[in-house]
């Protein structure tokens, strides 16, 4: 009889189950219609591309291309942009140090946000799922990227006139803008503090805010995505003290400034 008791308590330890294992097992597979991406999602996709592709044929057949007459070596103008697809690097040089705004942000940028699905699969409601509402991190982070992206674009181009002044649409760019307002550096133990301080709480934060979202990720891919995170938004971050408190480098060195 002993022996029968211990059996199966040895059975029943063998087959304990965690409570998360099995609702997780029920989210990855829910009750529910689903429908092959071919032909449902992948002729949406097509029909986008094709109105995408007719309005770009019909602005280049109305528009006209902003060329120039040939360069004056002897003439420096007062205005000189990049072609509109560098704009917006050329935008971050007011803001960054030329191989910061130039190579640094733009790769980590651009490196990150090719790697948020993978980064953030979300085995339990993103695999075969195409709703925004089911990978909200991922979406924002593409989407919030991608728009600073064409802002900055946007405003090197139609906001920039004479050496670099911003301009609103209704200010004419002939008359030249005084010089801009002295601006100031954080002290360097200041600059530490503030940088260090930003990162710890952008990677202690959401991880209590947001328990499960760490959880799922784990603890490598949590902080890889945080920091790729963080360092997108230093961009609007710095724009921000640059633009309401004046201040050009947060972090200054002899060897390079943030």
């Amino acid at each position: 009889m002993n022996g029968k008791t211990e059996t199966k308590e040895r059975l029943r330890l063998l087959t304990v189950i965690r409570e998360e294992a099995l609702l997780r097992q029920r989210d990855i597979y829910p009750k529910e219609e689903k429908v092959d991406t071919w032909p449902n999602l992948v002729v949406k996709e097509l029909i986008c591309m094709l109105i995408f592709a007719i309005v770009l044929v019909a602005w280049a057949m109305f528009q006209n291309a902003p060329l120039e007459e040939l360069a004056n070596p002897g003439l420096t103008p007062k205005e000189a942009k990049a072609p509109w697809y560098f704009v917006g690097l050329q935008e971050l040089l007011v803001y960054f140090d030329p191989w910061i705004s130039g190579v640094v942000l733009p790769t980590v940028i651009l490196v990150g946000l090719a790697l948020i699905p993978y980064l953030d699969p979300d085995p339990i409601k993103g695999v075969g799922r195409y709703a925004i509402w089911n990978r909200k991190f991922a979406v924002f982070c593409f989407l919030f990227g991608f728009t600073m992206w064409f802002a900055l674009v946007a405003v090197g181009q139609y906001f920039r006139g004479p050496y670099w002044s911003f301009y609103w649409p209704w200010e004419s760019k002939e008359i030249a803008k005084q010089t801009e307002v002295v601006l100031t550096n954080f002290p360097l133990p200041a600059g530490i503090a503030f940088l260090a301080g930003y990162f710890i709480l952008g990677l202690i934060v959401p991880a209590v805010a947001f328990q499960n979202f760490f959880w799922r990720l784990g603890l490598l891919r949590y902080h890889i995505a945080m920091i790729l995170f963080m360092m997108m938004m230093l961009v609007p971050v710095k724009i921000l003290l640059r633009q309401a408190f004046h201040i050009r480098y947060i972090l200054k060195t002899p060897w390079f400034n943030i």
